[in-house]
């Protein structure tokens, strides 16, 4: 599973075997050998000589390996991209995505979800994980107490409020402190981690590739804040990429895909200096409350651009519906 003690570990490297072996036996056949998978990057010329973020629509479990591999085969970059930390349950998965360079992206949906099974052998109920979700949020100070908040003393097991126990590299002691500030201050200690990854990525001249919505969906929704915590803190250029055609090549959890064509598009790069409306005046940790709260607005603005941009990258079934949400998985799914 995904816990401090393995964020600690992974290490990136500028030279990725892993993302290497997984081309030549695995994506250069299905790729480029009948029936084959037709993949066209349009507008790299956008894509200045430093390491970029890649800001991508995220439509299927696969879409960023023909992305992936056209930009090693063709233009001799290598990429770490953000992932689900669920995607780490699995031991031989876990050793996978560490060996393909990929980044473990943390949230305190996923830490809330992931000790609550570790206690209870089961995942929350959709009223469990948000009477939880609320609580911890509001202890952050990411939220305000809304009027019919619940308590979780009354709804979740005792275990999960009672218990000691050290599930995810940060030991629970209920006797000193809070459940809420047990999960915010492993969730801080997590982040600072992940953000010092991000940092290793860009040393070794590697690609950052994320995606913004946060789970997958065909049609475009409303960016998360990260990618703009992120990309403010480097002070990076962000591509923005529309993918189109890949949910047809990858329908469901294969990883071998079907004969189809995938279109990337880049758009024009948003260096640092072309988003000054949205910088911040002041230094500040990426993904604390205390960052969140203050400047919440201008993530959320500078996403927005993005979202924008990738909008008109995409053909039409791929854009933005009109309210503009997700239709994806939500709640607890989203993190097991």
């Amino acid at each position: 599973m995904l816990d401090l003690n393995r964020l600690e570990r992974i290490s990136l490297t500028a030279n990725p075997i892993g993302q290497k072996a997984v081309a030549a036996v695995l994506l250069a056949p299905n790729y480029d050998l009948p029936p084959r998978v037709k993949i066209d990057i349009e507008g790299f010329e956008h894509v200045p000589d430093e390491p970029v973020i890649y800001a991508m629509n995220h439509t299927d479990r696969y879409n960023y390996w023909p992305f992936q591999y056209k930009l090693w085969r063709r233009y001799d970059r290598f990429t770490s991209t953000w992932v689900k930390g669920k995607y780490y349950e699995n031991e031989w998965m876990g050793k996978f995505m560490e060996m393909t360079n990929n980044i473990p992206t943390v949230s305190r949906g996923y830490l809330i979800a992931r000790d609550f099974k570790a206690v209870c052998d089961r995942a929350p109920t959709g009223e469990e994980y948000r009477a939880l979700r609320t609580a911890v949020d509001v202890d952050a100070g990411v939220k305000e107490a809304p009027d019919d908040m619940v308590d979780p003393a009354e709804i979740v097991p005792r275990a999960i409020l009672e218990r000691p126990r050290n599930v995810l590299g940060r030991r629970y002691a209920p006797g000193r402190e809070s459940y809420t500030t047990y999960l915010n201050d492993l969730f801080r200690k997590m982040m600072r981690r992940f953000v010092e990854i991000n940092e290793q990525a860009f040393d070794k001249n590697l690609d950052l590739l994320v995606f913004p919505q946060g789970t997958r969906s065909i049609r475009l929704s409303r960016g998360r804040i990260g990618l703009s915590q992120m990309a403010l803190h480097l002070k990076a250029p962000v591509v923005p990429v529309g993918c189109s055609g890949s949910d047809k090549v990858y329908p469901g959890n294969s990883p071998v895909g079907r004969p189809g064509h995938i279109i990337y598009r880049m758009g024009e790069a948003l260096h640092y200096e072309d988003m000054s409306e949205f910088h911040i005046g002041e230094d500040f940790e990426p993904f604390t409350a205390e960052a969140e709260n203050k400047h919440r607005d201008k993530f959320q603005g500078y996403v927005d651009v993005v979202m924008d941009r990738i909008n008109g990258l995409v053909d039409p079934p791929y854009r933005f519906a009109e309210d503009r949400a997700s239709d994806g998985v939500a709640g607890s799914r989203r993190f097991l």
